[in-house]
C-alpha cells in the first residue's frame, strides 16, 4: 500500500518514531532499511531520544535525525508540524508516540494497537495475543511488519550499524594506547551491565572468572564495558579478577565510540543488554547470559551467538528485581556453561581469521 497515492515519491516525508532502548533500537535497523527500499526517493527521518542517537549515527537510510530530547510534547508536536511529514510508522508502543504524531498534524499514522491509543492511529496493526496476554515473539519481526503493511513483501532480517571514520579512530587510539594493536588476537569484550535491572545480571566474580580463563588459556586480551551508571558492577569484576582488564570507560570510552570498539573484537560476552545487539549487527560473535527475560522477545537473526540459560520453575519471570531469596535463574549459569559456548564461537572466528 502506497504512502500517498496521489503525491509523487520525491514530495513525500516520512517520519519513523524510533523506539528508547539501545538494544530495541538496534533491531529496529532491519525496518528502516525496509522503508528506505520502499519509498527510495522519500525524505525519511528519525525521531530517538538523545541517548540512543549515537546507535544509527552514520546510518545511511535516513536523510534527518530529529533529537527527542527532555522538552513538552507541545513542543516537539510543533516543530514536527513544520516538517510537514505525510506518514509516521511507530516503532514504539507507548501512548505518547501517538498522541504526538496526531497533534502533529501527521496525516497517516501506522501503528500497533496498544496502550489505549488505537483510535489515534489510521492505521491499526494488531499484536498477537492469547487471550489477554502478549504472545512472547520477536521484537524484530514485530517492527518488520509494519514496513510488510507498507508493502515489504520479503523482509531482510539482517540487523546492521555503520560507523565514522573519526570514530574508529579515535578508538584505535585508545586501544594502541591500552598496548593494543590491529594485531591483538583474541580480543574479548565483557560487558557485565544492564540497565533492565538487577535480576538480570551474572554474578560479577563469574565474568571475572571467565575472562580470566581466556587470559590463561588462550592469551586474549580482555576489555571491559559498561555505561557510567554501571561503574559499580564494573569495579566488582575488576576486584574479582586476577588479571588485568582493559578498562573503556576508564580510558574515554562511550556509547558513541562503542560500535567502533565492539567491531574489533572477536567475541562479546554479555548480559541480556544493548551491546548484545550492536556486537550481532556488527557481525561480532557473541555469547548472551539469560536470566529473567524471555529470549523469545529478542530473538536475533543472527547465526554467531550462543544464549546460555537454564530452566527454572519461577522463570522467565520478567521480573526486575528478584522476589526470590535466591537469583536461581543466573545462579546455575555455571562459568564453564559461558566458556563452553565461548570458546565454540572463538574456534570458528579464529579459523576464519587464519584462512
Amino acid at each position: 500500500m502506497p504512502i500517498m497515492s496521489d503525491a509523487p515519491q520525491a514530495t513525500r516525508r516520512l517520519l519513523a518514531v524510533l523506539p528508547s532502548w539501545v538494544g530495541d533500537v538496534v533491531m529496529a535497523t532491519p525496518t528502516l532499511r525496509a522503508l528506505r527500499e520502499l519509498f527510495p526517493e522519500a525524505h525519511i527521518a528519525y525521531l530517538i531520544k538523545t541517548y540512543a542517537k549515537p546507535i544509527i549515527d552514520a546510518c545511511p537510510w535516513g536523510d534527518e535525525i530529529i533529537d527527542d530530547a527532555e522538552q513538552g510534547l507541545w513542543s516537539l508536536a510543533s516543530k514536527l508540524r513544520k516538517e510537514k511529514f505525510d506518514t509516521v510508522v511507530l516503532l514504539p508502543n507507548s501512548f505518547r508516540s501517538a498522541l504526538l504524531a496526531r497533534l502533529a498534524g501527521i496525516p497517516r499514522r501506522i501503528g500497533y494497537a496498544r496502550d489505549n491509543r488505537g483510535w489515534l492511529l489510521t492505521d491499526r496493526l494488531t499484536p498477537l495475543k492469547d487471550g489477554r496476554r502478549f504472545v512472547p515473539a520477536p521484537v524484530l519481526n514485530y517492527y518488520l511488519k509494519l514496513a510488510e503493511h507498507l508493502g515489504d513483501s520479503s523482509p531482510d532480517t539482517r540487523m546492521q550499524l555503520f560507523t565514522r571514520e573519526e570514530h574508529d579512530t579515535q578508538a584505535r587510539s585508545i586501544l594502541a594506547e591500552a598496548g593494543v594493536t590491529d594485531n591483538t588476537s583474541p580480543l574479548m569484550m565483557l560487558n557485565p551491565g544492564g540497565r533492565y535491572g538487577q535480576a538480570k545480571l551474572w554474578h560479577a566474580e563469574r565474568f571475572a572468572a571467565v575472562g580470566d580463563h581466556f587470559i590463561e588459556q588462550h592469551n586474549a586480551t580482555v576489555l571491559i564495558n559498561g555505561a557510567p551508571t554501571e561503574r559499580a558492577v564494573l569495579d566488582e569484576v575488576h576486584r574479582a579478577a586476577k588479571h588485568k582488564f582493559i578498562d573503556l570507560p576508564a580510558l574515554g570510552g562511550n556509547l558513541v565510540l562503542l560500535k567502533s570498539f565492539i567491531q574489533r573484537c572477536d567475541l562479546m560476552i554479555t548480559n541480556d543488554t544493548g551491546p548484545r545487539h550492536i556486537a550481532a549487527a556488527l557481525n561480532v560473535p557473541v555469547v548472551t547470559i539469560f536470566g529473567p527475560t524471555w529470549p523469545e522477545w529478542t530473538t536475533i537473526d543472527f547465526p554467531d551467538e550462543r544464549i546460555v540459560r537454564v530452566d527454572v520453575p519461577c522463570g522467565p519471570c520478567q521480573q526486575k528485581i528478584c522476589p526470590m531469596t535466591e537469583r536461581i535463574c543466573m545462579d546455575r549459569v555455571t562459568e564453564q556453561m559461558v566458556i563452553d559456548a565461548a570458546n565454540e564461537l572463538l574456534q570458528v572466528r579464529m579459523g576464519e581469521q587464519a584462512s
